[in-house]
């Protein structure tokens, strides 16, 4: 399996930011990491390895990027404010630095990668995607919360509200963010329901965009199913299956 590692220094994050791409060809996914975790997690945790047999087939090209989780949400340290604005930050360094890089590595301009993520990682990548459904195809998004609030301790503006995705969709009006989103055919909402998973939060995002018109597929996998890398590897591999074979 080809592996390639590429960094760069990001202005807009005010940090380096480093990037690995698997793969020779296929559709590009965009993976984020969970938590305060980094760039290689789903390679140290074999998420890579549950998935290799779609990359080795030219199916899939897989990209994984850094999170500023620990800069940002989980940092204590920081302001409601600040963990706010750089998650706005790390949107443009997506859309500004991360996406041509991947097209330019395609070979075409206007790639729109599926995104995925598991825990924080899962809310990363629904955000992504409901902010640029014109830039992106869909999300296999797994036991995330998609709900920031609980982080920032009250705080609100507007940096707050355009990286919740459970505000700005339950609030979105027509138009031509809707549109697109009305036009998906790849949102993968899934989670387990054992230890440590919050499937009710699952749940709510499907709610949401069961309510705008929104096409979606919720799986909750069962009582067994736990919070956990086994079940994320059994999850990305499944869905990439039904995907691309």
């Amino acid at each position: 399996m080809d592996r390639r590692i590429t960094s760069w220094y990001s202005h807009r994050l005010g940090m380096e930011m480093p990037l690995v791409a698997y793969g020779h060809s296929g559709y590009p996914l965009l993976m984020f990491p969970t938590a305060g975790a980094d760039f290689l997690e789903y390679e140290r945790f074999l998420l890579v390895d549950a998935i290799k047999y779609h990359i080795e087939a030219g199916h899939v090209r897989a990209y994984s990027i850094n999170s500023v989780n620990r800069h940002s949400l989980l940092n204590d340290q920081a302001s409601p404010a600040w963990k706010a604005e750089l998650l706005t930050r790390y949107d443009r360094y997506l859309t500004e630095e991360v996406l041509p890089l991947i097209r330019s590595d395609v070979g075409d301009s206007q790639a729109r990668p599926l995104v995925t993520g598991a825990s924080l990682g899962a809310f990363l990548s629904a955000n992504a995607y409901f902010r640029h459904p014109d830039q992106l195809r869909g999300m296999i998004a797994m036991s995330g919360s998609y709900d920031i609030r609980s982080y920032l301790n009250g705080y609100h503006d507007d940096n707050v509200y355009f990286n919740n995705p459970i505000s700005y969709l339950s609030n979105m009006g027509e138009g031509w963010n809707l549109s697109h989103l009305r036009g998906a055919d790849a949102i993968y909402i899934l989670s387990g329901q054992g230890a440590y998973e919050a499937p009710e939060r699952s749940r709510q995002l499907a709610a949401v965009l069961g309510a705008k018109g929104i096409p979606h597929h919720l799986d909750l996998w069962g009582h067994d199913v736990d919070h956990d890398w086994p079940w994320w590897r059994k999850m990305l591999d499944h869905y990439l299956g039904r995907l691309f074979w």
